[in-house]
């Protein structure tokens, strides 16, 4: 009975500890830019909606933002997150970041963070990031999409948005407050810079001319 009750014991010991990696990259948002496919950026005020792909609900949601110094030079006011679940949030504080190799929030399980470095490359740029992490929502991430909007008051807006959360397996114990287990893939974040379509639209339609022209000369 006694080697039974210090099995159970050490389980639920090993889960607890094991909890903070069970959940990984399972949240998702969209529109979302990929690091392998073409982009989807956003002018702001720019709309997103934030879900659980599979799994367990994800408590005590953060909204994780990252901008590049120039924008952050260039803000003319404060960031805003808009949910129809919560108040209002206004973003005051932004911590600068430097050394590449460091890991970014605080707070987070092992393969959570997100490295500098990484963040860098998404934005497309070499110079120091801001970065800020705040709760928001009124409750957890759940499969059923929630919409959110932020508006990014910046004369040269180029910002990075994940949103990173808590889930606990069904055999851990609930009372029990985790590390940030659960997040946006590195790969996925929502993505907010002045709004390309316009002059992609117009490049397409002066390359169409362009090769109309030219065909036009060989007959």
């Amino acid at each position: 009975m006694k080697k039974i009750v210090s099995i159970s014991l050490a389980i639920i010991a090993l889960l607890a500890i094991a909890s903070p990696v069970f959940a990984q990259d399972l949240i998702r948002i969209t529109p979302h830019s990929s690091y392998y496919g073409e982009p989807i950026m956003l002018s702001s005020p720019a709309t997103f909606s934030v879900y659980i792909q599979s799994g367990e609900n994800a408590a005590d949601p953060h909204i994780f933002l990252i901008m590049t110094e120039t924008c952050y030079k260039g803000l003319t006011g404060s960031v805003t997150v808009n949910c129809k679940k919560t108040d209002s949030i206004t973003i005051t504080t932004w911590n600068k970041e430097t050394v590449n190799s460091k890991k970014v929030p605080p707070g987070t399980a092992n393969g959570i963070g997100y490295t500098v470095a990484s963040l860098k490359s998404h934005l497309v740029t070499t110079e120091p990031i801001y970065w800020a992490f705040e709760p928001f929502l009124s409750g957890p991430i759940t499969k059923t999409p929630t919409q959110f909007t932020i508006v990014l008051p910046s004369t040269a807006p180029r910002m990075l948005v994940y949103a990173l959360g808590k889930s606990y397996p069904s055999l851990t114990v609930a009372a029990c407050t985790p590390l940030f287990n659960n997040r946006v893939p590195p790969t996925q974040p929502g993505l907010v810079v002045p709004e390309l379509v316009p002059a992609l639209l117009s490049l397409a339609s002066f390359s169409a001319l362009a090769i109309y022209a030219v065909k036009r000369r060989r007959k």
